[in-house]
């Protein structure tokens, strides 16, 4: 899948499906909203790891009111959080921030559509 073409307008998406080795591509912006990492954590890390927020907190050393508003989705999972909770769960920051990143993009597309209509796309001769 490295060989697969891009170009600057084409939106990719990194799918990790279930062997963990295998990468595929979806282009185009989903349809849906997509999930904010902290309601991951919130609805199935969290609890599949019967963990409570205090106690979470503590073993990743950050504050429980961070976490809180991660989990509250108040706050972007940062580089740095996305590294502690990448190696609290195993699966390493990228996932993490990669969740982050489709989140954040899909919303800034609605917010800025009509300013980015007004804006053109120039090409070098």
């Amino acid at each position: 899948m490295d060989d697969a073409p891009v170009d600057e307008t084409t939106l990719e998406y990194f799918i990790r499906n279930d062997s963990k080795d295998d990468l595929f591509y979806v282009t185009g912006p989903p349809a849906f909203r997509p999930s904010h990492p902290g309601a991951l954590l919130r609805e199935d890390v969290l609890p599949a790891l019967k963990l409570t927020v205090t106690e979470a907190a503590r073993i990743l050393g950050i504050s429980r009111q961070m976490l809180h508003r991660v989990l509250k989705e108040q706050a972007a999972m940062s580089p740095e959080m996305a590294l502690r909770v990448g190696k609290l769960c195993g699966d390493g920051p990228r996932i993490w921030l990669a969740m982050q990143e489709a989140h954040d993009l899909w919303q800034a597309e609605r917010d800025l559509a009509d300013e980015l209509e007004r804006i053109p796309t120039l090409r070098a001769a």
